[in-house]
């Protein structure tokens, strides 16, 4: 009897020591997550302090660019692909269009972005992408649309490259800034509803090989079509 009763009181002793152990256990677990959310939240606030520019938004991506573009005059720039080189004149007329292209071309945003959507005889499209680092950079620049600029007389000709309007409640087909799309022919329908900002001055072959290549049934190519990097040029 006096031995079950000693088992009896071992097991309880040990069974105290396990609770405590797990209760140690889990509050270390829980200071881990808190001290990682803690530092996470510093580096966050970290960035935002040393930021050059504002985060945009529908409020006031139109007076930064405004002002963005007096001081950042360029208007020709690279699109190097896997096929090759796009050279691009920015129209000057198209201020806030061709404002938004240098100052994300500066951000290095389309390096290693995709030409996401290709429609043989029509366009191809880029910008986008479906790997994460993309929609990291959007969400560090902003979220915002441009209002559209269709009154200058440009006309979706072949090897024009012009701004898409998002589809999600945007009935009056404000352009998406981080997307544009390039004309392989003719394509006077458009005219009026998106934004003529540049055109192609070097590389049209390039633009027509994309526009070959296999595509889904998304009009997504089956062999991913990489943005290696656009930048300013003379």
């Amino acid at each position: 009897m006096r031995a079950f009763i000693l088992i009896c009181l071992c097991c309880f002793i040990l069974n105290c020591e396990d609770k405590q152990s797990q209760k140690k256990t889990n509050t270390i677990a829980i200071d881990s997550a808190a001290i990682k959310k803690e530092q996470q939240k510093q580096e966050e606030t970290r960035a935002e302090s040393q930021r050059k520019y504002p985060y945009l938004t529908d409020k006031n991506a139109v007076e930064f660019f405004q002002e963005y573009e007096k001081e950042n005059k360029e208007n020709k720039v690279r699109i190097t692909t896997n096929y090759g080189d796009i050279d691009i004149l920015l129209y000057n007329k198209t201020k806030y269009h061709r404002a938004n292209f240098v100052f994300l071309t500066k951000q290095k945003y389309f390096d290693g972005a995709q030409f996401h959507r290709v429609v043989k005889n029509f366009i191809i499209q880029g910008g986008n992408s479906d790997e994460r680092k993309i929609a990291n950079k959007r969400k560090q620049i902003g979220r915002y649309l441009l209002p559209n600029d269709t009154r200058q007389g440009y006309t979706h000709k072949r090897g024009v490259i012009s701004m898409p309007s998002s589809e999600n409640e945007n009935p009056h087909k404000l352009a998406s800034p981080y997307e544009f799309f390039i004309t392989q022919s003719n394509q006077p329908h458009l005219d009026g509803d998106y934004t003529i900002f540049g055109k192609v001055i070097k590389g049209m072959n390039v633009v027509d090989k994309i526009a070959s290549q296999e595509t889904d049934n998304a009009e997504w190519p089956l062999h991913n079509i990489y943005i290696k990097k656009v930048e300013i040029i003379n």
